[in-house]
């Protein structure tokens, strides 16, 4: 094959190749030519443009980032949430996204560029959310004012200057997407403090970020031990680069991996890098790093793989001691002296006694 060729066909995107492939799946299945191949990519066979395709989204989405839905669907849109421990903690969870896709407008906001779902997963009708945006390629978190977690795929030195982190992507009601984003939600990543990629083991990535998040929550991450066995588990984060959604129905399927462990969680690439809690504690006990295949075809256009609840591999969360080391300890919270404390209680009995006191007297004067 020509370079230019190859040139040409490494220029092009996963949506370009993605509706590529889907209008000659059509017209294998349809017979009509006029949906057949573009003038652009007509010169490659179709076995080249889905290999393309397949290192375009490994590379766009992470080793190994592929997710789907066990038993029902428990995605759901933030503003749907009424939990405030997890809107507390959705507002703490952010997106990773190159920058050519975020349009500064010049007055101190900006425009994230999105292509509808549907389309760009050549979804079928009765796939949900399918009219939504989609952008980001990972999910992150606060794990300090200036420190984001996410998953070791996600980054890396070479991406690290092209990517922006920032907060805020969701559904402000169920047709409306929050695509303008104040400029001061968005960050740069500095500095990439540690990481580690594992194809089948630890992946995760702590990165520093160009300034502190300010008046925005630092999730608890577990510090010591490992989750309980069955433990239910819920994740927020960005599954198939969508606005933010919370899904939970979850518990922990396999706890033995000392690196990692195993849960049937409802999660898509894009999910890569998302906190998983611990649904007793709110802690974080993990980060969502790998999963089974997303989407299936049916007929011409694709739909969620379903798995029943103990079905399929399940998805991979690295532990949190895994990268816990790299994260500062929050200092904990002045307390007063126990003397005052004591001080403090023997005032309160002193009043109160001399408040019943007071009653009986009352009382006695009554009689």
């Amino acid at each position: 094959m020509p370079i230019s060729a190859n040139k040409h066909l490494e220029d092009c995107d996963c949506c370009e190749l993605r509706e590529e492939l889907r209008k000659r799946e059509t017209e294998s299945v349809t017979g009509q030519k006029k949906a057949g191949k573009s003038r652009a990519l007509g010169a490659f066979d179709t076995k080249a443009l889905a290999k393309k395709l397949i290192e375009k989204e490994r590379a766009e989405y992470g080793v190994g980032d592929r997710k789907l839905v066990y038993g029902n669907d428990d995605r759901e849109d933030i503003f749907q949430i009424t939990d405030t421990r997890i809107q507390n903690q959705s507002r703490a969870v952010m997106a990773l996204i190159d920058a050519s896709k975020i349009r500064d407008n010049g007055d101190g906001t900006s425009t994230v560029r999105t292509m509808q779902f549907s389309q760009a997963q050549m979804l079928c009708p009765s796939e949900p959310f399918g009219a939504q945006p989609t952008a980001p390629h990972c999910t992150g978190f606060l794990v300090a004012p200036d420190i984001v977690a996410t998953a070791g795929h996600c980054i890396n030195n070479n991406d690290l200057a092209r990517t922006r982190f920032f907060f805020g992507f969701q559904m402000i009601d169920h047709n409306t997407p929050k695509v303008m984003i104040p400029s001061d939600d968005i960050y740069r990543g500095i500095e990439i403090i540690d990481r580690k990629l594992e194809n089948t083991d630890s992946d995760y990535a702590l990165v520093r970020l160009d300034r502190p998040a300010i008046n925005r929550p630092v999730l608890t991450v577990r510090r010591g031990g490992k989750i309980p066995d069955d433990s239910h588990v819920y994740v927020i984060g960005h599954p198939s680069g969508l606005p933010m959604k919370f899904a939970d129905g979850a518990f922990v399927r396999d706890n033995s991996h000392a690196i990692f462990f195993t849960a049937n969680l409802d999660t898509y690439g894009g999910n890569s890098g998302s906190p998983v809690f611990n649904q007793a504690t709110g802690d974080v006990e993990g980060i969502l790093v790998r999963g089974d295949t997303d989407f299936v075809f049916n007929g011409s256009c694709r739909v969620s793989n379903v798995c029943p609840i103990n079905g399929c591999r399940g998805e991979d969360v690295t532990r949190a001691s895994e990268f816990v080391a790299g994260i500062p300890q929050q200092a904990p919270p002045d307390i007063p002296p126990v003397s005052v404390h004591l001080a403090d209680r023997i005032s309160d009995i002193e009043d109160k006694l001399d408040q019943i006191g007071e009653d009986l007297a009352d009382i006695k004067r009554q009689l």
